[in-house]
């Protein structure tokens, strides 16, 4: 299969172009068409050449994500599962308006994207890696997933009897994105597909491709110590959020057999480095299991570690996932969670509805549509 040429940065793009003796602005006005009007057709691209679109076509491939399902919650977060070109599927999470839930400020649109197809860190509450780890998503594939929810939501909102309302203008140009905050929160581990996984985000964080600020970009980890550190050398601003889950060894080896290979001695040494390199603050991911780690002894643990990295702390009450025995903590032990972190003067939030009715947690839909259809 041909290289998609979203998998490729303007300097190639001009190399290329230069070596076919093409004008430099050829190049401005593909990644016009690619990254802003978001076409899914070389035909489409009616200001260049025809020679030039059938040498494009000859070249390179213009593979876009197919939709195989949507869900819709009540508190409009939206769930597309996609089936890329050999057949595999990976899913993407549209979150709404939620005040400072990944960015500064009210973050209109946060996008969940995943990094592979399936996950092999096995975490024990995850529904990611429970047929396994397939493959890495390739970098185009990781930059799809926001052009196709900008497509599709500009195709349904161009249907809609408010088509010309602000939803609709933002789709317009690429300066004023639907999207405003990506998280690599979806499937996979992000930093075990680091390669792919930092040419994308170049990509998207581009003024010529997705346009979006790296600080407000948010890089998920379970606790990869090296890659962590690897991307504390990084030039870019990317937020770092660590999927801890954990306060203790104990806890965090029960559910998340990472912390054997990278216990949380050497992942704080590792945060507090990458935090020195980059003065940002960092997040910590908790997801709040009964039982297992929601006590208040876990909560004053994970207070004392925030202070210590100066982080804020995300808590997110556990979405059931079928074939799992782990189950929800009650609204009141959540609450006193959080005022535990609260009292210790420790920046949390407490995550309310997002998805829960729409099997929301990681690998959730692929999971179960991958059962009903009998996929390998």
């Amino acid at each position: 299969m041909s290289t998609n040429i979203k998998s490729l940065t303007r300097e190639e793009l001009e190399a290329r172009f230069a070596a076919w003796q093409q004008p430099a602005y050829r190049v401005t006005q593909l990644l016009e068409w690619l990254y802003s009007r978001r076409v899914t057709s070389w035909d489409a691209m009616t200001n260049l050449p025809r020679a030039l679109r059938e040498k494009l076509a000859e070249t390179f491939s213009l593979q876009t994500l197919e939709l195989i399902r949507k869900q819709g919650a009540r508190d409009t977060t939206q769930k597309f599962l996609w089936r890329l070109h050999d057949h595999s599927l990976i899913e993407s999470v549209l979150i709404p308006a939620n005040p400072a839930l990944y960015g500064d400020t009210s973050d209109r649109h946060t996008l969940c994207i995943s990094t592979q197809v399936g996950c092999a860190y096995g975490c024990k509450f995850c529904a990611s890696g429970l047929d396994g780890w397939k493959r890495n998503l390739t970098s185009d594939e990781i930059v799809e997933q926001v052009l196709a929810v900008e497509r599709f939501s500009s195709q349904s909102t161009a249907h809609s009897p408010q088509s010309k309302d602000d939803a609709a203008s933002r789709l317009k140009t690429v300066d004023s994105r639907l999207i405003d905050n990506i998280v690599m929160m979806g499937m996979g581990e992000p930093l075990a597909n680091y390669d792919h996984l930092l040419k994308a985000l170049r990509i998207l964080n581009a003024p010529w491709g997705g346009g979006i600020g790296s600080r407000k970009i948010t890089i998920s980890t379970s606790g990869l110590v090296p890659q962590i550190r690897r991307l504390g050398g990084e030039p870019e601003q990317f937020r770092l959020a660590i999927s801890l889950h954990g306060a203790t060894d104990e806890v965090r080896n029960k559910i998340m057999p990472v912390n054997r290979k990278h216990p949380l001695r050497e992942l704080i040494a590792a945060c507090k480095d990458y935090q020195g390199q980059k003065g940002r603050m960092l997040t910590f991911e908790y997801i709040l299991i009964a039982g297992v780690n929601d006590s208040l002894e876990q909560a004053k643990l994970l207070a004392a570690l925030a202070k210590r990295l100066f982080a804020k702390v995300n808590l997110i009450p556990y979405n059931q996932v079928e074939g799992l025995a782990w189950e929800r903590p009650e609204e009141k032990v959540c609450e006193a969670f959080l005022a535990v972190l609260e009292k210790q003067k420790v920046p949390a939030t407490l995550r309310r509805e997002k998805g829960h009715d729409i099997d929301a947690a990681c690998g959730q839909l692929r999971l179960k549509t991958v059962r009903e259809l009998a996929l390998p």
